[in-house]
């Protein structure tokens, strides 16, 4: 018991440090701000509030937290859990009732992937409920292997060096998304949440669609992971650490106009 306490402590120090650095590479949190924390009832966005939570104890300045769940109405969902855990931890919360499932099994016919519809409901209502609630922030629990996973999605699909950033403007200008966990490993999420005892709640709708490109992608990654540890956060450190004159995008580089310019003359003897 006394191990498990000591690999728990150290693990959430780590964590904790790494959205901290996530923070203030990307001025993620800062004062007088007011974040909509948004919970799915998954290991990844329980362990977000937690280190947000976390954070604000012992942060310099002070912001505010406010967790906010969707219940889509997917058959067999708990509602009780969240709203219970919530109440123990004492942080200010709502549980927002919308019944986006019966609209995504009405429109996806059987078998296809209902994840872009099911997104873009979402955003949209956790848009409204961010100006309801007067958030200027909405935290999303995706982490470090979301966000190399979204980019090989985007390139080996969508023929775009693209992934997810971690603080984005919504296209109306009025709304800001942050990805605290943007420096942080799903494997060492998978371990806090075991230490954590986190009531978690399995997505029905799009969480069991096995057939998804982004399992295909993960499984790539996990076994790259297996074979060459390190390749993963190498990639994301590469996200960082563009170098557009050695690609290939003339809206990034200007290569019709590079030229020779004093290009010194190399003369035979």
């Amino acid at each position: 018991m006394l191990k498990d306490n000591i690999n728990k402590q150290q693990l959430e120090t780590k964590l904790r440090r790494q959205m901290a650095k996530a923070s203030g590479d990307f001025g993620l949190l800062q004062a007088g701000d007011r974040i909509m924390v948004c919970l799915s009832g998954g290991k990844d966005s329980y362990a977000m509030l937690s280190l947000l939570q976390l954070i604000q104890q012992k942060a310099p300045f002070t912001f505010d937290l406010v967790a906010v769940n969707l219940d889509q109405k997917q058959p067999g969902f708990p509602g009780h859990v969240l709203p219970n855990y919530l109440e123990t931890l004492g942080i200010e919360h709502s549980i927002i009732e919308e019944d986006t499932y019966s609209i995504v099994k009405d429109i996806i016919p059987e078998g296809k992937t209902t994840c872009g519809l099911c997104s873009r409901l979402r955003r949209g209502i956790l848009y409204r409920v961010a100006d309801e609630l007067k958030c200027n922030k909405i935290a999303l629990g995706h982490h470090q292997d979301d966000m190399v996973e979204t980019l090989f999605l985007n390139m080996f699909f969508g023929a775009k060096m693209k992934a997810m950033p971690p603080k984005l403007l919504s296209d109306d200008g009025e709304h800001l998304v942050i990805r605290p966990m943007a420096y942080i490993r799903e494997k060492d999420l998978i371990e806090y949440a075991k230490f954590q005892n986190y009531p978690i709640i399995p997505c029905n709708l799009c969480g069991s669609q096995e057939n998804l490109q982004r399992q295909a992608i993960k499984h790539m990654l996990h076994q790259w992971d297996l074979i060459s540890p390190g390749r993963v956060e190498n990639i994301a450190k590469a996200m960082a650490n563009v170098v557009p004159s050695h690609l290939c995008d003339a809206q990034l580089f200007d290569f019709k106009g590079l030229n020779q310019i004093n290009f010194p003359k190399v003369f035979k003897c």
